[in-house]
């Protein structure tokens, strides 16, 4: 069974795999993430993604933002 580290690593490399498949920096990402209202600096965006420690709002409104061509 995997730890809740585990678990956290396991979403922030979903989160990291979409955004480099889709050829999107951390940079575009805050950016398209303004453009619907959410306001996030991008060494924050980093440090989440790095740490693997964030809400699942905050996944949700990152792979929303791809999944409504914001991201292209």
């Amino acid at each position: 069974m995997l730890t809740q580290t585990e678990w956290e690593m396991k979403g922030a490399n979903l989160l990291k795999a979409e955004l480099k498949r889709k050829g999107v920096t951390y940079a575009r990402l805050v950016e398209r993430l303004a453009d619907i209202g959410i306001s996030q600096k991008e060494v924050n965006v980093a440090n989440k993604l790095s740490r693997g420690k964030f809400s699942a709002a905050f996944l949700l409104q990152c792979l929303g933002v791809q999944s409504h061509g914001l991201m292209v």
